[in-house]
């Protein structure tokens, strides 16, 4: 199959380019004035990303600096870590960063590129489903504090994001499924075709090898992209891609992180379900369609019940509320996402029932 080539509009265009076995176009990415590289990556990504170097190192000299896997990696001392091997090899603001990992990786190696000299080339390379589809595509970058997920960080465009799908092959199945999180979202604030997918088939639509796989990724980019160029700050429609993010990142902070963020995502959009059928916005079988989904792919829909208090607190510190107002992404039919402003708390709880175990 050919490469294909999903443009991000906006202030700062660049390519998504989706294909298998295309980590060569790399080089092409980067440029020609690039010097320097730094390949930011997890441990478990050691030997490949020793390859990525060598692949590069006709062209630039490539470095690698191992972080710390999953959201242990977000943190200020790891970025302080990629800062000091960029200041020691001598890193100029015509050099360049890849992120080469997970979602957390990506977010992590985007904030180092868009602060190392106030901005440097940035190339991302995810390597899960959830980075495919969701965090290396958009420009969030951003690091986690004590106080919750990704409370510092920065708006900033990578020049080009390489979706290889071969960089897949031995991941587990478990984590294939906590990706595709992401890409239910995606089916129902935009895009019923990939609910479609799932439902009719969801061994063949989860496979890495398989083209209703490609057609779900591709789907997936498809929607970020049209929404970030046209939104890149999140000042509109962009808000919408939070769909089960506002519950789903308290969650993430109850569990210390040890949830995978698509599981999490599938309980917020749960509970973001049962509060628009509360709201009279949603129709039953919609919410069905929801925990059908869902579980059909092995991701939670359900919640411990005694937790609320924890969640509701969490959620106040979201950045996603406004002053003591919190601020929820709802449907009002499927593929029709609006925001849902200030519920009354009451009306949060009996959501929260609804799913709580």
């Amino acid at each position: 199959m050919t490469t294909s080539t999903i443009p991000v509009a906006g202030v700062d265009p660049y390519d998504v380019l989706v294909g298998r076995g295309i980590l060569s176009e790399l080089a092409n990415a980067l440029g020609a004035n690039v010097r320097k590289v730094l390949i930011v990556h997890p441990p478990t990504l050691g030997a490949r990303a020793e390859r990525l170097r060598s692949l590069l190192s006709e062209h630039v000299e490539a470095i690698l600096a191992e972080v710390p896997d999953a959201e242990a990696g977000k943190r200020v001392e790891v970025a302080a870590f990629c800062w000091q091997v960029m200041g020691q090899s001598d890193f100029t603001r015509t050099d360049a960063v890849i992120g080469f990992g997970g979602g957390a990786v990506t977010d992590l190696a985007g904030f180092v590129a868009a602060t190392w000299l106030r901005g440097v080339r940035l190339i991302q390379v995810p390597t899960t489903v959830l980075g495919m589809v969701d965090a290396a595509i958009g420009g969030k970058t951003g690091i986690n504090t004590a106080e919750g997920k990704n409370l510092v960080g920065s708006f900033y465009a990578p020049s080009a994001v390489v979706v290889d799908l071969d960089v897949l092959e031995g991941i587990s199945p478990m984590e294939t499924l906590a990706g595709f999180g992401e890409v239910v979202k995606y089916g129902f604030i935009a895009e019923p075709e990939i609910l479609d997918i799932i439902e009719r088939d969801v061994a063949t639509a989860t496979n890495p090898e398989s083209d209703e796989f490609r057609r779900l990724v591709e789907l997936s980019i498809g929607i970020k992209a049209r929404v970030v160029g046209a939104d890149f700050r999140e000042a509109g429609e962009r808000e919408f891609l939070n769909y089960g993010h506002t519950l789903g990142h308290a969650v993430e902070f109850a569990e210390r992180y040890q949830w995978r963020h698509g599981a999490a995502v599938s309980v917020g959009m749960m509970f973001a379900a049962e509060l628009a059928r509360l709201t009279g916005r949603l129709s039953d079988d919609i919410v069905d369609r929801h925990r059908s989904i869902l579980t059909s792919l092995q991701l939670p829909v359900t919640y411990p019940a005694g937790r609320w208090n924890t969640l509701l607190s969490v959620m106040r510190r979201d950045k996603k509320a406004r002053g003591d107002l919190l601020r929820f992404i709802v449907l009002d039919a499927l593929a029709r996402p609006t925001v849902l402003n200030g519920p009354d708390e009451s009306l949060l709880f009996a959501a929260y029932q609804e799913i709580g175990s």
